[in-house]
């Protein structure tokens, strides 16, 4: 039996990542149903992605990082968003998906480690927090294996294929 290595590069993304950026999330949409969006994706022109992109490397709080094979075919994706009020600026919502083709490998666990990483350097994110679709055992599996912890579930949070679903936050301090 023959294995293939793969060289999987993990990266901040950048301006000229927005169109396979969306592409991605079309592809991904399509795939599962525990995103937010369906194979409709982002939804967003390349132009619009581009300039967030440029807007996110100014930023010390939030970030998106993609994953390549060979820094070229994206395979995943994990990013943090935040705002600026002094308030709540520690705080970061955290976002991942991973190609269906690649589930099951430990690029989840890859990305959100390298999440984590780059909460902690940040010196202002203090509390990394997600939303997850309450059937999705596998990335529940891995946030809590992360060390996240469940604060709660929202009823009905989701309306997907005419039913609705919950949600269960959970969260991870940075200290």
């Amino acid at each position: 039996m023959k294995t293939e290595k793969l060289e999987i590069i993990i990266r901040e993304a950048i301006p000229s990542d927005a169109k396979d950026i969306l592409e991605f999330s079309e592809q991904t949409g399509a795939e599962t149903d525990f995103l937010v969006y369906g194979p409709e994706g982002l939804e967003l022109s390349e132009a619009f992605e581009a300039m967030y992109l440029e807007g996110l490397i100014e930023k010390e709080n939030a970030i998106m990082l993609v994953a390549t094979i060979d820094n070229e075919e994206l395979i995943g994706i994990a990013s943090v968003g935040s705002n600026d009020k002094p308030k709540t600026q520690h705080v970061g919502e955290v976002g991942i998906t991973v190609a269906k083709d690649f589930w099951g490998y430990g690029l989840g666990t890859a990305l959100m480690e390298e999440v984590e990483i780059w909460a902690k350097e940040s010196g202002i994110i203090r509390r990394l927090e997600l939303t997850v679709h309450a059937d999705n055992e596998r990335a529940i599996a891995l946030y809590e294996k992360m060390g996240y912890q469940r604060e709660g579930v929202l009823s009905r949070a989701m309306f997907i294929n005419d039913a609705f679903a919950d949600g269960v936050m959970m969260s991870l301090l940075i200290d």
